[in-house]
């Protein structure tokens, strides 16, 4: 059997929640780190050094002049290395800095590296010449090189190495070579056992770097030792959200309830809950923020769609509206669920309205599509596809489903024709699109055009050569024909390798049985298709071989029952009309 409608879903509804937990945006730490001492105001205001006495030559003086002017006419690299150069030659701390601060602000990398340390060794007690030579080293991947210099920041204010440890991570972080990454965060750590955010920097390490385990141990080493560390507790219940999902849930709750106040960390387990399809126990903390900020759309909206997501519409309905009046929530994101809830509830006028009033936004398509097909489905097939053409497709996906969307109006309106000439015309514009040369090369079949329906499913094998349906199509019209039998049953037998569940192939399969003779075999296929799908089509089929197997009560009871909920099926009656005349 070949599925016209198989390649698009008009009137699937779009799922009425995707919600996914995301871990809430906290910062690890506000003071200052290694990342944010990059302040260049910091370089300019350091305080002042021991000074070597250099005397100004002519020669030091036109250098100075050099780097001056090429700074002012907009050469940086010029100008820094004019600095550099008399940094070497004056050993001056200041013209490092200098130095340092223009190849920084030029995003001279090796210059700028090469600046700081020379700067750190006219002014080995600068921290912020450190810092800054350590944030570079790390972040251009020079691990090896940023260790003595992290070793010396960690010395020199041993009171902030949790700071500085958190700090580091970001920078580290992008280096391409995680399990390097790892394997130094680890060594650089190792000496600081105590302090909570060096297991907390080797943990995210170790989930980059795929050791879930390792990460799981050593973020419960930092919670152990800072119990309160929202940061470190929230990604502990994260990674086990993924292994465990209880378990991470019970952590949630156990530190929630130690810290109540905690709104960011409530609407994380709030979203962890919902992504575990606990709605009820998600609309409950959803609830609970939404009592403390009764003035919030995008909350009154969460519980409206975990609501319907638990079938309590009149809730769902009350919190939509709610969103509406406040406004600040995307207006036509909750007329669009409106009309949702209302198709659910089978208000059908009501959810048409709503979706003409989606006006913009990222659910202007979808409400179009589901506005044609409301009309479509009262009969309205001149309006539906008036709808249809004032969508805005966004991709020449959309573009292309749009043209079969509006070829299976003309259809219904048994428009065959017009309907063909709709798909050929998409199939100038888009002439590899696979869904399109499947619908055009059925609509060719349809009107008998035998020869260019081949052509259309032989060119669709080679533009998607792993499309089941391209081989069933092609095997079941020779089979239906009664042509060429030997090459029909290896396409279908193709086809049924690909998709071996697929109630159309599967009845093709059945019919290619049944022309060689096989009928039990046949009847073996074909009530597996009709099991799987109750298709008139395959009733047919399956009525017919039983009949010719001898089983005339059994074919036809499945005619009866197939024509009971298909009176108007073409292939049915045909068949019935030749058995049962």
């Amino acid at each position: 059997m070949m599925n016209f409608s198989i390649r698009y879903y008009l009137f699937a509804f779009i799922p009425l929640l995707a919600a996914c937990a995301h871990a809430p945006q906290q910062q690890v730490d506000s003071t200052p780190t290694p990342t944010a001492k990059t302040n260049l105001e910091q370089i300019v205001e350091a305080p002042k050094p021991d000074l070597p006495k250099v005397p100004l030559t002519d020669q030091l003086l036109y250098e100075f002049l050099l780097g001056d002017i090429a700074a002012q006419r907009d050469q940086p690299e010029l100008a820094a290395q004019a600095y550099l150069d008399l940094a070497k030659t004056t050993r001056d701390p200041r013209v490092a800095r200098r130095a340092a601060q223009l190849a920084y602000e030029s995003r001279q990398y090796d210059t700028a590296v090469e600046a700081f340390k020379l700067w750190q060794d006219l002014e080995p007690s600068s921290p912020l010449a450190r810092q800054m030579l350590l944030s570079l080293l790390l972040s251009g991947g020079k691990l090896q090189e940023a260790s003595p210099v992290l070793a010396e920041v960690l010395q020199a204010d041993p009171a902030n190495a949790g700071r500085t440890f958190t700090g580091v991570y970001p920078l580290v972080a992008r280096a391409p070579d995680k399990s390097a990454v790892l394997d130094w965060l680890i060594e650089v750590t190792h000496p600081y056992p105590d302090v909570a955010e060096g297991h907390w920097a080797v943990a995210q390490a170790a989930v980059a770097a795929g050791k879930n385990d390792l990460a799981l141990t050593e973020i419960h080493k930092a919670v152990t030792l800072r119990p309160d560390w929202d940061v470190a507790a929230v990604f502990e219940a994260e990674l086990y959200l993924n292994v465990d999902p209880p378990k991470g849930l019970e952590l949630l709750k156990k530190f929630l309830a130690a810290h109540p106040d905690n709104k960011d960390l409530r609407l994380y387990y709030a979203r962890a809950l919902l992504g575990q399809k606990q709605f009820a126990a998600a609309r409950e903390e959803f609830e609970r923020l939404l009592k403390d900020r009764p003035d919030s759309p995008d909350l009154a909206f969460a519980v409206a769609l975990i609501s319907m997501q638990m079938g309590d519409y009149a809730r769902a309905e009350q919190e939509l509206q709610q969103a509406l009046s406040k406004g600040g929530k995307d207006e036509s994101t909750v007329h669009y669920y409106l009309a949702q809830l209302n198709e659910v509830r089978q208000n059908d006028a009501v959810a048409l309205e709503q979706y003409r009033q989606v006006k913009d936004g990222e659910y202007s398509y979808a409400a179009r599509l589901r506005e044609v097909a409301l009309l479509d489905k009262a009969g309205k097939l001149v309006e539906a596809r008036e709808a249809l053409h004032h969508a805005e497709p966004k991709t020449d996906q959309q573009r292309a489903q749009l043209i079969m969307i509006d070829a299976q109006l003309l259809r219904e309106d048994k428009k065959y024709e017009d309907s063909y000439q709709v798909l050929t015309q998409g199939l100038e514009k888009f002439p590899e699109n696979p869904d399109l040369l499947y619908q055009t090369a059925m609509a060719a079949d349809k009107l008998n055009k035998e020869e260019l329906f081949e052509q259309l499913i032989r060119k669709l094998m080679k533009v998607a050569p792993d499309d089941a349906h391209a081989y069933n199509a092609l095997g079941y019209s020779l089979l239906d024909r009664n042509q060429r039998i030997p090459e029909a049953i290896k396409l279908v037998e193709k086809a049924y390798q690909l998709a071996p569940d697929d109630a159309a192939i599967i009845d093709s399969m059945g019919w290619g049985q049944y022309l060689l003779g096989n009928l039990d075999k046949s009847i073996e296929f074909l009530n597996r298709a009709y099991k799987a799908d109750p298709d008139p089509e395959i009733a047919a089929h399956l009525g017919e071989v039983l009949w010719k197997r001898g089983d005339k009560d059994g074919a036809r009871k499945v005619w009866a029952d197939s024509a009971k909920a298909n009176p108007d099926n073409e292939a049915l009656k045909a068949v019935m009309k030749r058995f049962l005349p």
